[in-house]
């Protein structure tokens, strides 16, 4: 292996393939055949592309004509979204459990903590658990959502509308998009 090559793990081009004969694959994916190293960078060449070196162990060694150059960019930027996507799928939920009769401190403190946590881009699930005859007067614990999730406006939007689920009321916060 060349230093370069090794240094930024790329495939072997043109003149760093050191097999004396290769397979051949052509750039839309037709087999040329077993040719010797200087007809495959030749026929390259005339296509106006590089050999590339796809497989060093198979016997013989399998290079493909292609344009490298878009074919590293083209990595590059799937390599970028596939790191984009594990971001979005390493977010965190948050929970926070309040109640229907919540003091107003306790309801500030918690609306303070929400928002550093949205800030941060993890979503917040609030919840509030009904205890005996507070079950008959639900909508004060959708009251208490709705006034949970205008104090936190600013910076996030409602994913999941608050919605009752047994002795639960449940809603979901993430942070708002930017446009």
């Amino acid at each position: 292996m060349s230093n370069i090559a090794q240094k930024e793990k790329d495939l072997f081009i043109n003149e760093q393939i050191r097999a004396k004969e290769v397979m051949v694959i052509g750039p839309n994916g037709e087999q040329l055949g077993l040719k010797p190293i200087k007809d495959a960078l030749t026929l390259a060449s005339y296509a106006g592309f590089d050999l590339v070196l796809i497989n060093a162990k198979a016997v013989p060694a399998v290079c493909k004509i292609m344009d490298y150059n878009k074919h590293k960019y083209e990595s590059k930027k799937k390599a970028k979204e596939n790191m984009k996507k594990q971001r979005e799928s390493n977010l965190e939920l948050k929970e926070y459990r309040l109640s229907v009769t919540i003091d107003i401190h306790d309801f500030e403190t918690r609306v303070r903590n929400a928002s550093k946590y949205l800030e941060k881009g993890h979503k917040v699930k609030v919840q509030i658990r009904f205890k005996g005859r507070e079950l008959a007067h639900t909508e004060l614990g959708r009251e208490v959502l709705l006034r949970f999730a205008k104090a936190v406006e600013n910076i996030a939007e409602i994913e999941q509308m608050p919605k009752m689920d047994g002795r639960f009321i449940t809603m979901i916060l993430t942070q708002k998009k930017e446009k």
